[in-house]
């Protein structure tokens, strides 16, 4: 089990996947947020065909101050708030839209708080002083971009570090005969021509919406099953693989300015 991002480059991270699939292991990726009960609400809904065609989707994850502070890491070269936030729900969204295949990305990315100082969130004692860590900054702290897909359907996703607007983390499911608004969960359709907006309570089943502990209980669980039982895992390593592929192009987009292809 890998958490996110798979590795530090795509090349690295194919070597990762090839490796483990050569082995014949079970391999799986801990991207928790695709657990969460309000997700896979959704995906058994949009794997039963609710929605019908999913054609347009959007994905977002956004704090107002959350710089990580307790590690350089996270701030220098090849860290940033799209590897550590935005990895969650592009993964999430891309598996909801049935996991199709990319084929460019445009994006756009930078840090704007990080570098003066600001938007830093948890700055532990150990850690380097507010001003050294904002000398050292080399990452983003908000990337956003456009993924278009081979079946014809686009991707809006963004994360943001620290920004001037209220925190959440949200995901639109825009399909040709109902959508769905993650939060508050939500699904929208019309039927016998009535538009109909529904709320959906996971209490009811027993349930919470997105809560990090029983997110992280369903993928253990999956992945005992997996190990055990030889059920067929349901976020291999070679998902992460292909959300890398997505991620790493739009930073590059960010960085030359230009639409990437991806092969």
């Amino acid at each position: 089990m890998v958490t996110k991002p798979l590795s530090d480059s795509v090349a690295a991270a194919r070597q990762l996947v090839e490796a483990a699939e050569a082995a014949g292991v079970v391999n799986m990726m801990s991207l928790s947020t695709r657990f969460a009960p309000d997700v896979q609400y959704l995906g058994r809904r949009t794997q039963r065909g609710d929605f019908g065609e999913l054609y347009y989707a959007k994905a977002s994850s956004i704090r107002r101050i959350g710089i990580p502070g307790w590690s350089l890491g996270f701030i220098q070269k090849g860290g940033g708030a799209f590897r550590d936030m935005g990895v969650h729900v592009l993964d999430s969204v891309w598996w909801l839209m049935g996991m199709p295949k990319p084929v460019s990305v445009a994006g756009v990315a930078g840090a704007k708080f990080g570098p003066r100082g600001q938007g830093f969130w948890q700055v532990y004692p150990l850690a380097q002083p507010i001003e050294k860590m904002a000398a050292l900054y080399d990452s983003d702290d908000y990337g956003g971009g456009f993924i278009r897909f081979e079946n014809g359907a686009g991707l809006q996703v963004e994360s943001f570090w620290a920004s001037h607007q209220p925190e959440g983390l949200q995901i639109e499911l825009f399909g040709t005969e109902a959508g769905a608004k993650l939060n508050p969960l939500t699904v929208y359709q019309t039927v016998e021509g009535v538009q109909q907006d529904v709320s959906v309570d996971l209490r009811d089943a027993g349930n919470r919406p997105f809560d990090r502990a029983v997110a992280w209980d369903n993928l253990a669980a999956h992945f005992v099953e997996c190990i055990l039982d030889g059920v067929p895992c349901a976020a291999p390593l070679r998902h992460g693989l292909i959300v890398q592929e997505m991620m790493e192009a739009l930073l590059e987009s960010a960085n030359t300015g230009a639409e990437v292809k991806i092969a």
